[in-house]
C-alpha cells in the first residue's frame, strides 16, 4: 500500500514509517521539520519538506497515495495553556486542511495519533474507550476535536478512520528514539540526569493517594505502539470512525520509574522534591482490551526496564554520536 505519514521525522511517526517500510508497503514522509529530524526518516522513504496545508494535497495526488497516518501536532501541554490558538490552528486547522485533501483525493484511509489526554481526570482506572471526553487542557481539546472531525467525515464521505489514544510512549527502536527540545517527558528527563545533562530531576507532588505518594503513569514501548499503527491501517473500515487506547495496563509510579532508570544507567539520579504541577491526575493507566480483542494487538515489550533500556541505548548512542562530531 502507498501510505503517507505525516510528521514522519518525529520520534513516533520515523518508528512507525520504518516498521511500514518492513512490511512492505511505499511510504511518503511530510514533514515541516519544526520538530522532526531529517536524519530520522528511515532510508527508502520519499520525503517531503513542508507543512499539510502547502504540500499535502500535491503529496496524496503525485505520490498516489491510499492511506493516511496522522502524527504531525504539536503536542506541549504547558504552551497549549499559554498559547491555545497555536493549537487549534495548528492541531485543529492542518488536520481538517488534511481530510478535505483526503476527500478530494479519494483518500480513503487515516490512522490518527490521538492522546489520552483527552480524558482529562479519569473517574476510574484503567480507562476505558468509552469514558468521558473532558480533556483538561487546549491540546486534549484538540485532540478530542479531531475526533470529532473524523466521525464526521466517515460519515459523511465514507472514509475509514482510526483513532489511538496513547499514553507515555517511550524507548527507541533500530536507531530512532525520542528527541525533544525542551523535553518534557520523564523518561528521557531522567536519562538525561544520568548523562550529565541535567542536575537533578524534579519529582512533582509526592503526596497523591497511590504507592508511594508519586504519580502513576502507564509506560508503552514506542515498537508496540508502531506495531498497533500496522493493525489498525489494516482495519480501517469505509464508513466508520473507531477508537482504540494503547498502552500496557499496568502503572509506574514516578519514584518507580527513577529508581529502574537508576539501576539501568548505574547512576544514582539525583531527585527533588517539588510542588504538584496543576492538572496532574494521580493515576492514568490504560485498558487496552478493545485493541487487543479488535486489532488483534498486543505489547510485546511490557517490562519497564526493557523500555528504559532501549532508551538509555539509544540516548548514549546518541551522546556518544554529537561529542565526536564536537
Amino acid at each position: 500500500m502507498r501510505v503517507l505519514v505525516t510528521g514522519g521525522a518525529g520520534y513516533i511517526g520515523s518508528v512507525v514509517a520504518a516498521q511500514l517500510l518492513e512490511a512492505g508497503h511505499e511510504v511518503s514522509v511530510l514533514d515541516d521539520l519544526s520538530t522532526g529530524h531529517r536524519e530520522a526518516v528511515p532510508e527508502n522513504c520519499r520525503f517531503v519538506e513542508g507543512g499539510i496545508r502547502e504540500r499535502a494535497s500535491e503529496v496524496l495526488a503525485d505520490h498516489r497515495i491510499e492511506a493516511v497516518l496522522h502524527f504531525a501536532a504539536r503536542s506541549v501541554v504547558p504552551e497549549s495553556v499559554s498559547h491555545p490558538e497555536r493549537y487549534w490552528d495548528g492541531n485543529v486547522g492542518c488536520t481538517l486542511a488534511l481530510l478535505d485533501a483526503m476527500r478530494v483525493h479519494g483518500v480513503g484511509r487515516i490512522v490518527f495519533s490521538s492522546t489520552a489526554a483527552v480524558y482529562g481526570e479519569p473517574e476510574s482506572s484503567p480507562i476505558p474507550e468509552d469514558a468521558a471526553v473532558r480533556p483538561g487542557n487546549p491540546y486534549g481539546a484538540t485532540k478530542a476535536a479531531i475526533d470529532t472531525a473524523l466521525t464526521e467525515f466517515a460519515r459523511l464521505h465514507g472514509i475509514g478512520a482510526v483513532s489511538l489514544r496513547y499514553f507515555n510512549v517511550a524507548g527507541a527502536y533500530e536507531g530512532l528514539g525520542e528527541r525533544h527540545a525542551p523535553e518534557t517527558h520523564l523518561i528521557p528527563i531522567v536519562l538525561q540526569v544520568a548523562l550529565g545533562l541535567r542536575e537533578s530531576v524534579s519529582v512533582y507532588g509526592e503526596d497523591y493517594p497511590t504507592a508511594d505518594g508519586t504519580c502513576v503513569r502507564d509506560y508503552i514501548h514506542v515498537a508496540d505502539l508502531a506495531e498497533a499503527h500496522l493493525l489498525a491501517l489494516a482495519s480501517c473500515r469505509s464508513g466508520e470512525h473507531r477508537v482504540f487506547n494503547l498502552g500496557n495496563g499496568t502503572g509506574f509510579t514516578v519514584r518507580q520509574v527513577i529508581d529502574v532508570c537508576r539501576e539501568v544507567t548505574g547512576h544514582p539520579i539525583p531527585a527533588v522534591a517539588a510542588d504538584r504541577r496543576p492538572g496532574d491526575p494521580a493515576v492514568l493507566v490504560a485498558s487496552s482490551r478493545s485493541a487487543q480483542r479488535d486489532l488483534g494487538w498486543t505489547p510485546r515489550r511490557p517490562e519497564l526496564r526493557r523500555i528504559v533500556a532501549d532508551a538509555w541505548d539509544f540516548h548514549t548512542r546518541t551522546r556518544a554520536a554529537e561529542t565526536a562530531a564536537g
